[in-house]
């Protein structure tokens, strides 16, 4: 087999690997690899410069990752349904305990469930009772900050 026809067999089993890769994950990992193989495989088989090869492997996975990945993404995940904790992101609760970030403390209650809280800003207390919008979640704790109607 002369240098030309392993690099075409290499193109070819690198594409398959990045295709059955892509089923088996669907995770939108390993796709663009399999763009950038295709046109390397291409060229290999007009018997293109195998240095040529390679770089148009980089470039065209890299360009196919950056431009086409971020539509994909928002494209195959706009039916995906939000776990129970990203789900209260953004949601109002109420503080069932005071938030202190230096004393490690707090309590809040969303949707009929108490979680760990912390306050986004490390310096501010949150009493009992007040408002709070959640920001995010950390582990497993919230990380709030008192909502526009604060008081109950």
């Amino acid at each position: 087999m002369d240098a030309m026809t392993e690099m075409m067999f290499f193109w070819a089993v690198l594409v398959i690997a990045a295709i059955a890769i892509e089923a088996a994950t669907m995770g939108l990992t390993s796709i663009w690899f399999a763009g950038g193989g295709l046109l390397a495989l291409g060229v290999a088989a007009l018997r293109g410069p195998i240095v040529l090869q390679i770089i148009l492997f980089f470039v065209v996975s890299l360009v196919l990752l950056i431009f086409t990945r971020p539509v994909a993404v928002k494209y195959f995940n706009k039916d995906r349904v939000k776990t129970n904790a990203e789900s209260i992101v953004g949601r109002k609760g109420i503080v069932t305990g005071e938030i202190n970030n230096l004393q490690a403390t707090g309590r809040v209650t969303v949707g009929g469930q108490e979680w760990t809280a912390r306050s986004h800003d490390p310096e501010s207390k949150i009493e009992t009772g007040v408002i709070v919008k959640i920001l995010a979640i950390d582990g497993v704790k919230l990380i709030v900050e008192p909502a526009e109607d604060s008081k109950q």
